[in-house]
């Protein structure tokens, strides 16, 4: 074929794994470029340069300064650094202090300015090191002005001429809408809206919106959440536009950095074991009750929650049953920050029952995979989840996900039949908080059984959830976009 040679490949996000993490899109930026690379692509990335991310620590060097780039009437000054991951993967840092030398990554009244001069600045850069790309892969909300612009800005751009662009949705409910100064700080102020046959959106700049209408490919963090969107109850306002592109939309299942995340080599944890020495993980629950000061009771059921606590990852669910299920005589840990009721919520419930409950207001990476190897099961209750990460870690450390039917989860967990032996965890379809607990009952009941619960941690450790896999399935999308792209339509 004329295109089986290796692939260009630029990619954009705001946030980038190891410099700064706020949700799992900075997991899969880190992750997936080091698949491409090793299936034989040049990939590079663009970033911001966050006051989080140190020059001296992560190593940065300048490559691009001074890089003057258009904000609507006014020009800027910006300097281009450059980092590494993987296999000197580069990483380019756009040094913009007025807009990234912050206390918080996101969060501000002009946080449509500052990705647009992101994105802007990261095009530019890519000019002025003299590297074409054939594959712009842009991600989320903060990047979606991109595939604007390559039918806009940079029509007739000839270094731009032959990249195509795909657009990455990781959560449909964070769009980036602003007012119409946004379409002038962007330079396609012509265009206007591009919404007027949706009432909600008539009259707002939806950047995300903008992404998935212009792009050459979209893609999607599962097979399942690509078919949610098309609908009104996941399609957030957008289904409609999703729906007559979607022969443009394929869902992909993100995968987990197999080198990051494997408990024979964790660093982190108190005894490694694998699949074949699943005895040693119990040192690990021990360690864990320990740490988080519940009373060490190797046969008592140790549920946790790593999340961010809010409605949609089904706290909301959870604090309708708490109560009956500490009745059972389990443990329970939750990590993570959110919603301050959801704070209180299991202070009080950690004060009510500090033999049971073991409460972290915080994100703790080292905390995290402890809990991942020492709990016996890991509840993802959402109300929705594009992909869900946490369900994948979980299985590699032998913890079985107990999680509700939708998205990524319903693509990665099915439900233990007892008659068959088939299934690697528990599941419950509607969203209620009964049906949750009658799933949590039903691992619970298994859970005694220790024969037949080894056999599904062995399941979950088992299965190939790795990069490489996800990253063969971006090639094909990639390929089907360049051809997209030649095809003018």
């Amino acid at each position: 074929m004329q295109y089986e040679r290796p692939l260009r490949i630029l990619i954009l996000a705001a946030e980038i794994v190891p410099f700064v993490k706020v949700g799992g899109l900075a997991d899969v930026v880190g992750a997936l470029p080091k698949s491409l690379q090793a299936l034989g692509h040049d990939v590079r990335l663009a970033m911001p340069r966050y006051r989080q991310v140190d020059p001296q620590r992560f190593q940065l060097t300048p490559v691009v300064d001074p890089l003057m780039v258009s904000m609507g009437t006014f020009r800027l000054n910006v300097s281009i650094q450059q980092g590494t991951i993987g296999e000197q993967i580069p990483v380019y840092m756009v040094d913009a202090p007025r807009f990234f030398e912050r206390e918080n990554i996101y969060g501000y009244t002009d946080d449509g300015e500052r990705f647009i001069l992101f994105c802007r600045a990261a095009i530019e850069a890519m000019r002025a090191i003299d590297w074409s790309p054939d594959i712009i892969h842009c991600n989320d909300w903060h990047t979606g002005i991109v595939p604007n612009w390559m039918h806009t800005v940079y029509h007739d751009d000839s270094f731009y001429a032959e990249s195509a662009t795909v657009y990455t949705i990781h959560n449909l409910a964070y769009q980036g809408i602003f007012g119409y100064r946004i379409l002038e700080v962007a330079g396609v102020a012509a265009q206007g809206f591009v919404y007027p046959q949706i009432a909600e959106l008539a009259n707002v700049v939806d950047i995300m919106g903008r992404g998935i209408l212009f792009a050459d490919a979209i893609t999607t963090v599962s097979e399942r959440y690509a078919q949610e969107i098309l609908t009104p109850t996941f399609g957030e306002k957008l289904d409609h536009m999703l729906r007559a592109r979607r022969d443009r939309l394929f869902g992909i299942l993100n995968g987990i950095d197999y080198q990051e995340v494997n408990p024979a080599t964790d660093q982190y944890i108190h005894t490694r074991f694998d699949a074949a020495s699943l005895e040693q993980r119990a040192a690990n629950k021990v360690a864990l009750q320990e740490q988080v000061h519940l009373p060490v009771q190797p046969d008592v059921p140790l549920l946790a929650m790593i999340s961010r606590l809010a409605d949609q990852k089904g706290f909301d669910l959870l604090a309708q049953i708490i109560q009956p299920l500490l009745t059972q005589g389990i443990q329970f840990i939750v990590l993570g920050v959110g919603d301050q009721h959801y704070h209180e919520l299991f202070q009080n419930l950690a004060a009510r029952y500090p033999d049971q409950v073991a409460v972290f207001l915080t994100f703790n990476t080292e905390l995290a995979q402890r809990i991942y190897a020492g709990s016996d099961m890991f509840l993802m209750p959402s109300r929705f989840e594009p992909c869900g990460t946490s369900q994948l870690i979980a299985m590699r450390y032998g913890c079985i996900p107990i999680v509700r039917h939708v998205g990524g989860l319903a693509d990665t967990v099915q439900e233990y039949n007892s008659q068959t032996g088939e299934g690697n965890g528990f599941v419950f379809n509607n969203y209620d908080p009964w049906e949750l607990f009658a799933a949590v009952v039903r691992a619970l009941t298994v859970y005694r059984f220790k024969a037949v619960w080894r056999v599904l941690q062995q399941r979950g450790m088992a299965a190939d959830h790795s990069w490489h896999v996800s990253a063969t399935r971006y090639v094909e999308v990639y390929r089907n976009a360049i051809a997209f792209h030649k095809s003018g339509k």
